[in-house]
């Protein structure tokens, strides 16, 4: 009796690269996924070349053959098959850019034992997984720590900066970080704020589609990051990612001038009242805007972040007591008000007390383009006489990082005011293009 197809089928791994010839005539090429709890008997799961799952019910008389070469990870390696090498380093480079991992989704991939996205750690893991990573110059892959993005707390950014500290005191010639999507502005804000004098790049980067989706864009983008982390002329934290749908443009945004706009588009950062600083484009870079030029002054952490600050997001029906307990304790708070910064004159009061106390209140917009002005309606003129900073153009997500390293740096209320009025890493666009951000 022949082998039944769907013993044989049963017998082999997962990640596995079948061809499934039913009697009927209809043919189905694709990988092997684990099946889900709804699955029926003898249906195997099969994952095709276009992304997609299907099940597909297995007969006796079906002819099943195994198909070599690719996997359902667009050419990287499964749990079941062999990595392909890493590219050859360049022998005379001694230069090399430092990676740090600490979760999301660009660094994870499919585990075909389980079905499951898993974190990726381990170097050699890593390297095999991005073998373009090292085509010009080494790369040292530092795990430090695996956090989905929303899990990113301020003492983590804190770590974060140390790493990148350790990694250009070893002799790295810059620094990528990968991190997940969600919270990547404010990492990036808090780690322009925290790394005073960068010799050379901090590069963050993410990814919006998994690694088992054929849109992923975590390879390119994390190329292209581990590229521009290599350019001798910049010396500050952007960010990375695609600038269009296409894969050959890549957008580098200013760390404190970025922020997600879409929930999985590809392109979702966007730079906020401006074009992006520059782009990579078939792998050259270009720049569009002034870099910040290198600091005369010693690397340096400006350690502590006093977390006492907060954010408060106005929405209409907010009622002032829900406010005023947010704000009771704190040292700080940005508001993220209407418009040219604005909330209800319900507020005032509490706003009033916490000022009277010490506590350092800040107005952002929640607007996507423009900046905040106090002179143009009344309700303007009552926040700012009862002490709210007016915070011109940043992003809210910038302030309250820039919030948490002020507090760190004083006790002082009037000294706190002054660092957030003070540009120290770009985060203020003095001059807005009339049509907008592109």
């Amino acid at each position: 009796m022949a082998d039944d197809p769907w013993e044989r089928i049963r017998r082999l791994p997962m990640g596995r690269q079948i061809e499934l010839l039913q009697a009927d005539g209809r043919r189905w090429v694709g990988t092997l996924v684990p099946s889900h709890e709804f699955s029926g008997d003898r249906i195997v799961q099969l994952k095709l070349e276009s992304g997609y799952n299907v099940g597909v019910h297995v007969n006796a008389d079906d002819t099943v053959t195994e198909v070599g070469g690719s996997d359902a990870n667009g050419g990287r390696p499964t749990e079941s098959g062999a990595p392909p090498a890493p590219s050859r380093r360049p022998p005379s480079s001694d230069r090399w850019v430092a990676l740090l991992t600490t979760g999301g989704t660009i660094a994870s991939r499919v585990d075909y034992r389980t079905g499951g996205v898993r974190p990726v750690r381990d170097e050699s893991e890593i390297l095999a997984f991005y073998p373009d990573l090292e085509r010009e110059g080494p790369v040292r892959v530092i795990p430090v720590m695996d956090r989905l993005s929303e899990d990113i707390h301020p003492d983590d950014w804190l770590a974060l900066a140390r790493r990148v500290f350790e990694a250009f005191g070893a002799g790295a010639d810059g620094v990528v970080i990968a991190h997940g999507t969600d919270t990547l502005a404010f990492t990036a804000a808090a780690l322009a704020f925290l790394l005073e004098n960068p010799p050379g790049p901090i590069v963050l980067v993410g990814a919006q589609r998994s690694p088992d989706r054929p849109s992923s864009d975590g390879f390119s983008n994390l190329t292209n990051a581990v590229r521009l982390a290599r350019h001798p002329d910049l010396a500050e934290v952007v960010v990375v990612m695609h600038a269009g749908l296409s894969d050959d443009r890549f957008a580098i945004h200013r760390g404190t001038q970025v922020r997600k706009m879409h929930s999985s588009r590809r392109d979702a950062f966007q730079t906020r009242n401006s074009g992006p600083l520059g782009e990579l484009h078939e792998g050259t870079v270009r720049f569009h805007r002034p870099l910040r030029p290198k600091g005369a002054g010693p690397f340096r952490i400006a350690e502590g972040l006093d977390p006492t600050g907060g954010l408060l997001w106005f929405y209409p029906g907010l009622e002032p007591d829900r406010a005023r307990a947010f704000a009771e304790g704190r040292r700080g708070l940005i508001l993220a008000g209407t418009g040219l910064g604005h909330v209800s004159a319900a507020h005032l009061p509490w706003v009033r007390d916490a000022v009277a106390r010490g506590a350092v209140i800040g107005m952002t917009t929640q607007t996507l383009g423009g900046d905040v002005d106090p002179y143009v309606y009344a309700t303007g003129r009552e926040l700012q006489r009862a002490g709210v900073l007016y915070l011109d153009d940043l992003l809210p997500e910038t302030a309250y990082a820039k919030l948490l390293w002020a507090l760190g740096r004083s006790p002082e209320p009037a000294e706190v005011a002054r660092l957030l009025l003070e540009d120290r890493a770009g985060e203020f666009e003095r001059r807005h293009p009339v049509e907008g951000p592109p």
